[in-house]
């Protein structure tokens, strides 16, 4: 995915208020274990009746995409965007969530589609077509993430396995926070989407887990209001990072080497130290379960940062 699209994903869909509901349904905490159908969901999108168990879906969220496989409705999905690359095996088409096309996904027959936002007025041109359309967000915390996974469990027929696949996550999570020492000072860190310098504050789902991860985010001083600001080497230097994060190792093969190459930043702390991490840029860029692995990847940073007992 190109610097730019990285960024549109990432920030477009934050611009739509996410709505975690559905009639008859539990918190975004728990799910009940049966759902009947015609079933009547209320997401981004607003309403949402789906009258059978979908059995042919087109995802154009890479985040839903990888929610319908965790909760088993994979074999189901008949069509995905471009950008929907895990599971490997998923069904890609030419299909865009940033320029849908509403012929198109009718092509595909679906009975359910998923989109991350409402691009165009897609779901009411889809809805003229009788095909119900799910809106699912960028989350805004883990809790909105869990919650999504068990609405597209619900939505799918499947709310038993999405319960199991959100007990699992949090396991994991908990598990994961557990492990990192509490001592110490406050460590900082800097998030890099492109080498461009856009980064991600607290007030964006990545910097929540920063957040919870005890993590000063340096790019919360930045100036405006921005979430996703453009900081600039010179910012990054001065706020002299305990570490760096790298979610542009596939869009702009960004590596160690590359930042240490980079004018003043040996000076960085976290450059000093080698604390820059690397990670594909989907994991860090979704919200899906697989954030476990982003998570897992700074808690072990972490943990040699600052080691037990330090």
């Amino acid at each position: 995915m190109t610097p730019l699209k990285l960024l549109r994903a990432a920030v477009a869909p934050l611009l739509v208020a996410f709505v975690a509901g559905c009639t008859g349904a539990a918190s975004p905490t728990g799910t009940s274990n049966t759902v009947t159908f015609p079933l009547t969901l209320t997401s981004a999108g607003g309403k949402v009746t789906i009258p059978h168990r979908p059995n042919r879906i087109v995802s154009l969220s890479p985040t839903a995409t990888e929610d319908l496989y965790a909760v088993g409705a994979g074999k189901r999905v008949v069509a995905v965007d471009g950008y929907s690359d895990y599971p490997a095996n998923t069904p890609k088409t030419s299909l865009s969530g940033f320029q849908p096309n509403v012929e198109a996904i009718a092509g595909y027959r679906p009975d359910l589609v998923l989109v991350s936002d409402d691009t165009n007025g897609i779901v009411g041109q889809l809805a003229k077509l009788q095909i119900p359309a799910l809106v699912e967000p960028a989350a805004k915390d883990l809790e909105g993430a869990y919650a999504q996974i068990n609405e597209i469990g619900r939505a799918t027929g499947r709310p038993q396995q999405a319960a199991d696949e959100v007990s699992a996550l949090r396991g994991q999570v908990r598990a994961a926070l557990k492990s990192v020492s509490a001592g110490g000072r406050t460590l900082s860190v800097y998030h890099e989407l492109d080498q461009t310098y856009f980064s991600a504050t607290t007030n964006t789902f990545i910097g929540q887990v920063y957040k919870l991860l005890g993590l000063r985010d340096v790019a919360d001083s930045a100036p405006g209001s921005n979430p996703y600001p453009q900081l600039s080497s010179e910012y990054v230097i001065s706020a002299n990072p305990d570490i760096i994060v790298l979610a542009d190792t596939v869009c702009c093969n960004q590596t160690l080497a590359t930042v240490m190459a980079r004018p003043g930043w040996d000076a960085i702390t976290a450059v000093k130290q080698r604390a820059v991490v690397p990670v594909p840029d989907d994991i860090a860029s979704q919200w899906g379960p697989r954030i476990v692995l982003f998570i897992k990847a700074i808690v072990s940073e972490l943990k040699a940062l600052r080691p037990s007992g330090a």
